[in-house]
């Protein structure tokens, strides 16, 4: 068993790599489909995790296998509902009540259904951090709208699904290893490839090149093969965030880069959930748009909300608090 300060550094540095990935599949997905960069950093990710999983060991059950099939299930759920969030908007409000709810959900789980019990010090601290989840995760500048209920409902259904995958994984074995990471990882390989290879077939029915699936269509959102978006940086046409010209290779190896750093993330995660409490690690997690903030503006010099730098802050003072507890 970890220390719990250990399995709640895991959790938020995993947190800002899920960030990190987002970045990457967020930029990718300016030249390249968003299924496609799923699919690509889905399968990066599954070679990472292959070449890790002979070093790290793992058994092999039929159980713990069918938990990771059906975590990488809930991950594509979440990508798709996430998705249709990003269509009907307003993400100002749908974006930080995605990340909230898949907190929520697998902090309930942990202390309702697992039995969790946790000092007052870390019940203060899972406040805290849904407040800084909140701020984290809101998108400043954007025409305030009330959200329909079905744009309500999808963000509800996207940080459910998230949370499911984190619930999933907690009920693995410990003795197996990544062997789950490489189940959930591969499902989505599976399942993203027949939909790249199905909307291929279907352009090449109607007289187009197969290859002219690979380029954005609509809403234009990098994702992450565990369910997270670029919420942050998405565009959805008039108010596409400026970025600077990429070509079409460089994003290819955005998307491969985006699939190793997300399944590095997945890695954390497991040994935080194996070490701590779900609903602490779920808290943590839910903190990933703090990634893609920091290093959008690092390498894209994009200007940070004060009211995400508060956000920020209460973000490392609930990390502390709920280490402490």
């Amino acid at each position: 068993m970890l220390n719990p300060m250990i399995s709640a550094v895991l959790a938020l540095v995993g947190a800002l790599l899920y960030g990190a990935a987002d970045f990457f599949g967020g930029v990718a997905a300016k030249r390249l489909r968003s299924i496609v960069v799923t699919a690509v950093a889905g399968l990066s990710g599954l070679i990472a995790l292959a070449i890790a999983l002979p070093l790290v060991g793992g058994v092999w059950t039929l159980a713990d296998m069918a938990w990771g099939a059906l975590a990488g299930l809930f991950g594509l759920i979440a990508v798709a509902l996430l998705y249709a969030c990003l269509a009907v908007g307003p993400m100002s409000i749908l974006s930080p009540l995605t990340a909230v709810i898949s907190a929520i959900a697998p902090m309930l789980w942990g202390l309702l259904i697992d039995g969790e019990t946790l000092s007052p010090v870390a019940y203060a601290g899972l406040g805290v951090a849904l407040v800084a989840v909140v701020l984290v995760g809101f998108i400043p500048g954007e025409k305030v709208v009330r959200p329909s209920a079905r744009g309500l409902l999808m963000a509800v259904g996207a940080g459910a699904a998230i949370g499911g995958f984190l619930i999933v994984l907690d009920q693995t074995a410990t003795d197996s290893g990544l062997v789950p990471l490489v189940m959930s990882r591969a499902t989505t390989v599976v399942v993203t490839s027949a939909i790249v290879a199905g909307l291929a077939m279907v352009a090449v029915r109607r007289g187009l090149a197969a290859a002219s699936v690979l380029t954005p269509a609509g809403t234009s959102v990098g994702a992450t093969p565990s369910g997270h978006a670029d919420l942050e940086h998405a565009s959805t046409g008039a108010t596409a965030v400026p970025q600077p010209a990429s070509p079409v290779a460089r994003a290819w190896w955005l998307a491969i880069v985006c699939g190793v750093v997300d399944a590095a993330a997945n890695v954390l995660l497991l040994v935080a959930l194996r070490g701590g409490e779900l609903s602490i690690v779920s808290a943590l997690t839910a903190l990933y748009p703090a990634g893609t903030i920091l290093l959008a503006a690092i390498v894209l010099r994009e200007r940070v909300a004060g009211i995400q730098w508060l956000g920020l802050a209460l973000a490392l003072v609930a990390g502390g608090m709920l280490a402490l507890g």
